[in-house]
């Protein structure tokens, strides 16, 4: 018997930053190795400046006027440039990410700083680049109420917001399936209650398609450029209440100059340093702050952690600085796969009663709260020693996700046979060769975009669903003893 199954949003979904001004980006295999299950969305940081001189170079490796002595001193902002728009194309960066991210079974949160001065056409060349990536959402100019960033010193805080206005509309006109970010909370209200730059942000407010803050626990700001020592002026750490008391009052700001129309409401940015706690309370305030969540941030639907792997402390990993594809654990990392584990932060799986034998069937991937899978239940008589699912026919060529004992795997196109062993090395399953009928475990089975892209050939909700027809199921390749 097979089932159908959908997958649909956890009650707060759990993103991940991946590459920054502070590390490079890390490929999804490794991380989905490392954490055992996908994220909600992988959150990319890149900036397009392009009326600049030295554009599309990066900008730490442009010539510099006067020293540099804090991390946002250069040019303009020290992310990754965009590849697309009028002046580049979608062959490299960031697309190659944004592709990746998306045949692992996750979507993409595309952070994006802009000179507010480009133009119409250029905004519209970028809708264009995006709408291909389903259901999308774009950061635009996040951070939109500080003073580190290109835009923010070159534009009035009103010609940032009208800015945000004019880039969202262009988005809904070309590629409504992306939804728009508006990141100006950050647990910093104001002595009158309200949220800096309010007035101003006010139309942004109500025209976002999601609200969201950025909240460090704890920060190191004077990264690289000084050393976090008692006595310091480039460093601080919040207590959790305080933090969770600032996003609760910002949601609370954001719903009444939203004129009480709920949105999403995201912290997109948030971890403890460990240049400030130290690897052990970094690991413990992480914890503390997660685990406050159900009950003290109820409004909040999604938190991404910054980052996976990082260059100085604000990593599950921290880049080796021998090696910048090595990356060093840290105890950070243990913590937060067993918060990832938890069901409040887990994505809903639901059955919905047999599929429609005998094949072909067709499975649709909506993005990672929204997708229609398969549910195949296999009987273990105990602990295997070989556990494998083969493709064959036409599902070779095709992408897959594949959850089985709680962790996940991805088969890329060309991919024949993948190793499910690993689900099992903590997790054995409970009959351990006692019980006379054996356990019997689902095996789920989502089929993601093979190239990383929907398809326009596929209907008029291209944009938002890519569809998968399957002519046979996989197989299974399961040994209770070793080969003699």
């Amino acid at each position: 018997m097979v089932y159908k199954i959908h997958m649909g949003p956890a009650k707060c979904a759990v993103d991940l930053g991946d590459g920054s001004e502070r590390g490079e980006y890390v490929n999804q295999d490794y991380i989905l190795h490392t954490l055992g299950r996908p994220h909600r969305a992988i959150n990319l940081m890149y900036c397009y400046y392009p009326l600049d001189e030295g554009w599309p170079a990066r900008a730490s490796t442009l010539p510099t006027k006067g020293e540099v002595s804090y991390q946002w001193d250069y040019a303009y902002d020290d992310y990754f440039p965009y590849g697309g728009g009028l002046e580049g194309n979608t062959l490299g960066e960031p697309f190659t990410c944004m592709r990746d991210i998306r045949q692992h079974g996750q979507d993409v949160i595309l952070t994006l700083t802009v000179d507010c001065g480009v133009s119409d056409e250029q905004l519209k060349r970028i809708a264009e680049d995006l709408r291909l990536f389903g259901r999308l959402q774009l950061r635009i100019n996040h951070e939109a109420t500080g003073s580190w960033f290109a835009f923010s010193k070159r534009y009035s805080y009103q010609e940032v917001a009208d800015f945000y206005v004019r880039f969202h509309k262009i988005i809904k006109q070309i590629a409504p399936n992306i939804q728009t970010i508006l990141c100006i909370g950050g647990a910093h209200t104001l002595p009158d209650g309200k949220m800096k730059y309010e007035d101003e942000f006010a139309e942004a407010i109500r025209v976002a398609d999601i609200w969201s803050a950025d909240a460090y626990l704890s920060l190191h700001w004077g990264w690289p450029y000084d050393v976090a020592e008692p006595g310091g002026n480039s460093h601080k750490r919040e207590l959790n209440e305080k933090t969770i008391r600032e996003l609760n009052a910002e949601f609370a700001r954001f719903m009444e100059r939203g004129e009480h129309k709920k949105r999403p409401f995201l912290l997109s940015e948030t971890n403890a340093d460990g240049d400030v706690n130290g690897p052990y309370e970094q690991a413990e305030q992480v914890k503390d702050f997660y685990d406050r969540i159900p009950a003290e941030l109820p409004n909040l639907t999604g938190i991404t952690m910054y980052q996976f792997r990082d260059r100085g402390r604000l990593g599950l990993e921290i880049e080796d600085p021998n090696n910048h594809h090595a990356g060093i654990p840290q105890p950070l990392l243990e913590t937060y796969k067993e918060i990832i584990a938890q069901p409040y932060f887990s994505p809903e799986l639901t059955k919905c009663g047999e599929a429609q034998l005998p094949l072909p069937l067709r499975l649709r991937w909506g993005g990672s709260e929204d997708a229609e899978g398969l549910a195949i239940p296999i009987t273990f008589e105990a602990n295997p020693v070989f556990c494998e699912i083969l493709f064959e026919n036409n599902l070779k060529d095709l992408s897959f996700m594949v959850k089985i004992n709680g962790q996940w795997f991805y088969k890329k196109p060309g991919v024949t046979t993948v190793d499910l062993m690993s689900a099992f090395y903590k997790k054995p399953p409970p009959c351990g060769g006692e019980s006379p009928t054996g356990t019997v475990i689902d095996v789920l089975l989502f089929a993601t975009p093979p190239e990383g892209v929907n398809d326009p050939a596929q209907g008029d909700d291209w944009d938002v669903n890519h569809y998968t027809q399957i002519e046979t199921l996989p197989t299974f390749r399961i040994r209770y003893k070793p080969t003699l």
